[in-house]
């Protein structure tokens, strides 16, 4: 008996909720076969775009040649990560309604996203946030700090991925070894740098689209088995959660996670605040604006995003409280202790924990995940290293003198350099619940990003000044804050449970950070006694707007 089959029985749940610990060979080879399929199918589709990928424009950009609805397709699939499916399901599962806020927050910031960012950001630019500010102000301090904040916010979200894949591949094939989620955490990584450094952005876009099709797929048949399993009666399904969860009424209610206390309340205001505005700010899909060829076709494919994102998290109710109607709560920790297995679970006590049908539907489901895993990795991992290469590698050190070829083979470079930083990483943090880390990287986004890019396109006075006191001062406080948060020590649930060195009582440094990079852009600005280039500013404000000398 596997140590995980001993935690249920001892906790006298049924050993073989678990299908990998405890389930016939023959579904662990068919687990296996569809993981094989899958990563077979995308790294097919990945050689086929590295050989249409003949220069930078290509490979950061995919030739801008996406249409509004494939671009609409591949944002939606870059956004709805394992944060969406594995943490958000087991959040809803294990805290009712208030698990269900991060849903809501995720979707109202499209709407940030939609009406400040998009469309200037897709006419200022050319490859990264770094061509918006370098744009009007000095180039080398400004690009530097615009790589360095894209290459931080893209590694806190990869933890997510990174820790969503340990997790699920741990269940399906019965790994209860430290060493053996580790090994998958490499691989996933071994995987994203491959399909990044061969495919570019035309590869990693296609795999975002497939991806996005079977998440949907694959949310929606399990939101109508849950639905069909209650006779479409949402009452009595919400109803059976209540009653299941073991928290009665209040699992139906704000505040059961957010609100026990005043410190939790004020977690709540922080992660609200850090997922609407982080959105704007994230590097991955803040990229994907340029890979159209207008920026009508760049509001387009945000109309699109914001109608699949959002039938996609109207789901997420039905996966949430149906776990938690269907599963024991004790059952779900005992899997994983953040609830990151809800989703998986669901599927395999709807198609029955003992039948085939159970194990077809748990292995689709997981490689769906899996899949959606190993997509907005490759994005991150492309949004990170294409900001090193063109800002940092090619405008700083090389000071605009680069070809084509030397910056692209830069980017394939820090891609193995940050796949490597992302496996160490996530394998650290491997056992945290994963919509909170990208809540994290929310977070981060909005402290250091979003100030900057809305002065920059919006504040006549901004200058260079206030642009790096913003990044740099955004940035050290968020990382600071969550360094010293319950996230990292003192509780059962942070990534050093044995330690505590935490002084910052919030899991979400939200609060405090954004305000502080706003701040700051402000104060820098004022004290600096640079005088802003009126001329440059009138040209891109032209540009924003417009559309006018684009790339």
């Amino acid at each position: 008996m596997t140590p995980v089959q001993h935690t249920l029985s001892v906790t006298g749940r049924a050993s073989h909720t678990l299908l990998a610990a405890g389930e016939a060979s023959e579904h662990r080879t068919l687990i296996i076969t569809l993981f094989a399929v899958f990563v077979a199918a995308t790294l097919v589709i990945t050689v086929w775009a590295g050989r249409q990928t003949k220069d930078a424009a290509d490979f950061y950009a995919g030739g801008r040649q996406f249409t509004g609805f494939q671009n609409g397709l591949a944002v939606s699939g870059d956004y709805m990560s394992a944060a969406s499916f594995l943490g958000i399901a087991g959040a809803i599962a294990l805290f009712g309604y208030d698990g269900f806020l991060y849903s809501i927050g995720f979707l109202v910031a499209w709407l940030v996203a939609l009406l400040l960012v998009a469309e200037p950001l897709r006419n200022s630019g050319r490859y990264t946030m770094g061509d918006v500010l370098a744009y009007r102000m000095r180039q080398r301090p400004v690009r530097t700090a615009a790589g360095t904040s894209t290459i931080v916010v893209s590694i806190f979200y990869l933890l997510a991925q990174m820790a969503g894949a340990g997790v699920l591949v741990s269940l399906l094939l019965g790994i209860t070894s430290d060493g053996g989620k580790i090994g998958i955490v490499a691989l996933v990584g071994v995987l994203m740098i491959v399909y990044v450094t061969i495919g570019g952005m035309k590869g990693t876009t296609w795999v975002q689209m497939v991806k996005a099709v079977l998440l949907i797929a694959g949310a929606l048949l399990l939101t109508f088995l849950v639905l069909l399993k209650f006779d479409f009666d949402v009452s009595e399904l919400l109803g059976r959660a209540a009653d299941n969860s073991g928290k009665g009424s209040a699992f139906l209610e704000p505040g059961l996670k957010y609100g026990a206390t005043g410190t939790t309340k004020l977690d709540f205001l922080s992660l609200g605040i850090a997922l609407v505005l982080g959105t704007a700010g994230l590097p991955h899909i803040l990229i994907r604006f340029y890979t159209v060829p207008t920026a009508k076709a760049a509001r387009k494919s945000v109309i699109w995003a914001i109608g699949l994102i959002g039938a996609f998290y109207l789901m997420t109710l039905a996966l949430g409280f149906g776990a938690a109607a269907l599963i024991k709560p004790g059952e779900i920790i005992a899997s994983n202790k953040a609830g990151n297995t809800a989703a998986p679970l669901l599927a395999l006590h709807l198609g029955g924990v003992d039948s085939n049908w159970g194990a077809i539907l748990l292995a689709t489901i997981s490689a769906v995940a899996f899949a959606t895993i190993l997509a907005v990795v490759a994005g991150l991992t492309l949004a990170s290293s294409s900001s090193f290469a063109h800002d940092i590698y090619a405008n700083v050190i090389k000071r605009g003198q680069a070809t084509d070829k030397q910056e692209v083979s830069a980017a394939r470079w820090a891609t193995v350099g940050i796949g490597a930083v992302s496996i160490v990483l996530g394998a650290l943090a491997r056992d945290l619940n994963v919509a909170g880390l990208v809540a994290l990287a929310f977070a981060v986004a909005a402290s250091a990003n979003l100030p900057t890019i809305l002065y920059s396109l919006f504040w006549k006075r901004f200058t260079t000044t206030g642009a790096l006191w913003s990044i740099y001062g955004g940035l050290v406080t968020a990382v600071g804050l969550v360094l010293f948060s319950p996230v990292v020590s003192g509780k059962p649930t942070s990534m050093f449970p044995d330690v505590d060195f935490h002084w910052f009582p919030l899991e979400n440094p939200g609060l405090i950070s954004i305000p502080v990079g706003f701040l700051l852009g402000v104060v820098g600005t004022l004290l600096s006694k640079e005088t802003p280039d009126a001329g440059k500013y009138a040209e891109l404000e032209v540009r924003s707007l417009t559309g006018t000398g684009a790339h």
